[in-house]
């Protein structure tokens, strides 16, 4: 398509503006990027993105065969368009998906790239996945910018809508419109780590999104690499889908001879580079040595990579760390001949040595390297540091800088920097003081909070009791006089609009872990176990601080998430008749009803809000002496709440039928616009749009135990839907007319 770009002042409201104004095909299409930048994206998602820099793709040499064969299925014409590689916690999978995004990035035919991260804030949900990928499909793939651009425009909300709606509508519904011409080759879509998304429903909803490309759908060939551990959500998952859709390879199931040589050429290369840097000989450590260490890898990358850094962070002393390294191993293979001969039977048997063990083995070795050298005392400190230091970097909820660090544990930063200095080989500490901490590889979470695998309890960290000292200090720091307050940016104007305020000034008022407070704070009191009770430091907060969460939440642009975190609360709430099981539920109707104005101007809780809640509100009640004394209102302020909890809004046609789910979370709503909606009851959001009824949906029923939804329609059909998921489990099409009732048996079935 021809394009003509010119700039010219147009008018918006009172100001004038120079944009960008691109002429195409006659029609005006105004900054297509700031379009875009309605979507929200996760910036850490793609391969490239700032944070994984410095993450290693394949050397030269290693996972030939296995490279080769996916270039191959990428680039031929196999039916199947999804490659899932599986494997163990360890074996590269996150490298190899690297390397293969870089290829074809390389190349320009890479569409999108998306690697999860447990705990890495927005790359460790799927809130933002469908968009980021649009995002990205829309500035590698230039065909797709104004398709992607105009979808956005004709669906504003749609970054708020399901993940099901947002994939057909930003992802599919554009590569539709691409011809084979466009991009004859094949472009390839990277999900690496699926199993590090913390929904188990989500995970299951992307597997069927993804099964979904195919030609026929998306007029260009697109692959969908897809890498994850072999996870019980993902593999039940492939299990609805057919087996001619997509093509698995096992990682660890790979020919030990063929891992063990790439292994050995990891290791290789980078004793070459510590033997440099050290002044060691060229051939040091030796082919034996080399072949010792082969052996203790047990087949993982990461074990390898973990010695490789604890070797080289010994400086003068690499020779001491590395017979330390060595000694683990023969310690380990000691060990379990120990086991195997001392066995029950009084047979020699092979005792096999779990990969999983030597990980383990090597991780203490690291943790345990630096106490040597403290005093009794200082050790004691040492661990006490080192667990909570560690524990807060495994379970945090998105991941801090140094200093945002030492202000939630409320430690010194000196004592934080010094033991992670401690810790490189574990623990990536970028040289940017701004930038995130981040762990080398997730197995060290999982080796950390599992009491069996750490088994030394100077390092091992209850997930519980570190949750609860999160939330404590979370509370603590939103709650302290340099915490939230009103009018927390000097705004001095109850009018001031959010999308007038510069975010500088938010970043300057409400530092990194006051923002993280904010957001995380529910998140970590529901992981510690605890309830909420009456006079407990959440209803202490609640009753001083919700006014000032809000208006901060309001600033982050995260208004629409505090509904969901107050149900949550409530839920937590014991008993449900208590002072601060009321004071909730009277905080949920608040919010409900004033959403759209917080979110829009954040002061506007203590007029607006205040001033109109019914005069029986609790919150009304307890903040009554913010509300401005210079406004009152005369008449029209109600009593109580009215009935009416929310209004639900997204058909565009009459509603015929609504039901609600067995344990009261969901509602259904049937419609003459063909369609079934999914709505959360707590929050009155939409949860889901079940697509696929071509007339009238006359009814709509959930099964007793609300796994399932079946809707009856017009178009003679009845259809069977998962509610988690939105995926159509089946279509019944006997009917010769039209369906104006559905029933499920008490079994479901």
């Amino acid at each position: 398509d021809a394009m003509v770009s010119t700039t010219s002042n147009i008018a918006f409201g009172n100001a004038y503006k120079s944009v960008q104004a691109n002429n195409i095909n006659g029609s005006v299409h105004i900054g297509l990027e700031n379009t875009l930048d309605r979507l929200p994206r996760a910036e850490d998602a793609p391969f490239n993105s700032y944070a994984k820099q410095h993450e290693p793709t394949c050397l030269p040499d290693t996972r030939v065969d296995l490279l080769q064969e996916i270039y191959s299925w990428a680039d031929g014409q196999d039916e199947r368009c999804i490659f899932w590689l599986s494997g163990l916690a360890g074996t590269g999978k996150s490298t190899i998906a690297r390397t293969v995004a870089r290829s074809y990035y390389d190349k320009q035919r890479l569409a999108a790239s998306f690697f999860f991260s447990r705990g890495g804030g927005d790359v460790g949900h799927a809130g933002k996945f469908v968009t980021s990928l649009a995002v990205q499909l829309a500035r590698n793939v230039p065909a797709l910018k104004r398709r992607i651009s105009d979808a956005v425009v004709e669906r504003d909300d749609i970054a708020s809508q399901s993940l099901r709606d947002q994939w057909h509508h930003l992802v599919l519904g554009p590569l539709s419109k691409l011809g084979d011409s466009s991009y004859p080759a094949s472009l390839v879509l990277v999900v690496d780590a699926l199993d590090e998304c913390d929904s188990n429903d989500n995970i299951r909803i992307i597997v069927q999104l993804l099964a979904e490309v195919r030609p026929s759908l998306t007029g260009a060939r697109l692959r969908v690499l897809l890498t994850s551990r072999p996870e019980v959500p993902i593999r039940h998952g492939f299990k609805t889908i057919a087996d001619s859709k997509h093509k698995d390879v096992i990682l660890h199931n790979i020919s030990p001879l063929i891992v063990n040589h790439d292994i050995a050429t990891f290791l290789k290369h980078h004793f070459k580079i510590i033997a440099r840097e050290c002044y060691q000989t060229e051939d040091w450590p030796g082919v034996e040595t080399i072949g010792l260490l082969v052996q203790s890898a047990s087949g993982l990358f990461i074990w390898a990579a973990t010695a490789c850094r604890f070797i080289q962070e010994g400086g003068q002393f690499v020779t001491d760390r590395l017979r330390a390294v060595l000694k683990d191993g023969s310690s380990i293979d000691s060990s379990s001949a120990n086991d195997s001969s001392s066995s029950d039977s009084g047979i020699d048997e092979h005792f096999e040595i779990l990969p999983e063990q030597r990980l383990d083995s090597i991780y203490l070795t690291v943790l345990r390297n630096p106490v040597r050298r403290y005093r009794k005392q200082e050790r004691k400190r040492w661990y006490t540091l080192i667990r909570e230091t560690l524990g807060a970097i495994v379970l945090l909820q998105s991941p801090l800088s140094t200093s945002p660090l030492a202000q939630l544990l409320r430690v010194p930063i000196e004592d934080v920097h010094r033991t992670l200095y401690e810790l490189y080989s574990i623990v990536d500490v970028p040289q940017d003081p701004n930038s995130p901490v981040r762990l080398h590889h997730p197995s060290f979470r999982d080796f950390l909070l599992n009491r069996k695998r750490c088994n030394d309890n100077s390092f091992w960290v209850k997930k519980t009791g570190m949750h609860e000292k999160l939330a404590s200090r979370c509370l603590e720091l939103m709650s302290a006089p340099s915490g939230l307050r009103q009018d927390m940016c000097n705004l001095l104007n109850p009018g001031a609009l959010r999308g007038e305020i510069d975010e500088k000034t938010v970043d300057r008022n409400l530092p990194p872990e006051l923002q993280y407070a904010c957001r995380y704070w529910v998140g970590h009191l529901e992981c510690s176990g605890r309830s909420v009770e009456d006079g407990d430091a959440t209803h202490c907060f609640l009753e001083k601080h919700l006014l000032h969460w809000l208006e901060a939440m309001s600033l982050l642009n995260e208004t629409s998430l505090c509904v969901r975190l107050l149900a949550r609360l409530q839920a937590l709430a014991t008993p449900s008749n208590s002072t601060v099981a009321k004071f909730l539920y009277d905080a949920v109707r608040f919010v409900l009803r004033f959403v759209p104005i917080l979110a829009k101007a954040p002061l506007q809780i203590y007029s607006s809000a205040l001033l109109f809640s019914p005069e029986s509100s609790i919150v009304r009640k307890v903040f009554v002496e913010q509300v401005p004394q210079a406004v009152r209102v005369i008449s029209g302020r109600d009593v109580e709440w009215d009935a009416c909890r929310s209004v639900l809004e997204g058909h565009s046609r009459e509603v015929n039928a609504v039901v609600f789910s067995p344990d009261g979370q969901l509602v259904a709503s049937a419609s003459y616009d063909s369609t079934v909606r999914m709505w959360e009851t707590a929050t009155g959001t939409c949860r889901s749009v079940l697509e696929g009824h071509s007339n009238y949906v006359r009814a709509v029923v959930f099964s007793p135990d609300g796994q399932l939804v079946a809707s009856a329609s017009d178009d003679s059909t009845v259809r069977v839907w998962e509610t988690a998921t939105g995926h159509c489990r089946s279509v019944l099409e006997d009917h010769s007319g039209q369906v104006v009732a559905v029933v499920l048996s008490s079994d479901g079935r």
